[in-house]
């Protein structure tokens, strides 16, 4: 069964999207852990990030890169940090998290509650920048 980012990838599941290539799509998570939290994933579906292979795993780091530069554009943070877990959903993705202490990438914290409103305005500023 096709994981729930693929069905995104597949159109089934609409997503506020930041930017894509042929390999590789990024989106708002809709539980953010952080205004800007942003979900990168390669179209292909592989279950476990270190499974992913050379080129995709040194790829998915520079389209990262990039979509990390136009969230720091937008929102207003000290970094970008990145945290790659893997638990939550069987397909490789990096997690691109908004910070300005440590505390700010804590996955076990309360997530923030965005309408889809908010989350696609945010969205928008982000892919303009």
């Amino acid at each position: 069964m096709a994981s729930i980012f693929t069905r995104i990838i597949q159109g089934e599941i609409p997503c506020h999207q930041i930017d894509e290539n042929d390999d590789f799509i990024a989106f708002l998570d809709i539980t953010p852990v952080a205004v800007g939290h942003t979900l990168v994933i390669p179209k292909k579906e592989i279950d476990y990030f270190f499974d992913l292979d050379e080129n995709l795993l040194r790829d998915i780091n520079l389209f990262a890169k990039g979509v990390a530069q136009k969230i720091q554009r937008v929102v207003p943070c000290r970094r970008i940090g990145v945290a790659i877990i893997g638990l939550e959903v069987p397909h490789a993705h990096v997690h691109l998290v908004p910070l300005n202490t440590m505390r700010d990438i804590n996955f076990s914290a309360e997530r923030i509650n965005m309408s889809q409103e908010d989350l696609a305005a945010l969205a928008e500023k982000i892919r303009k920048a």
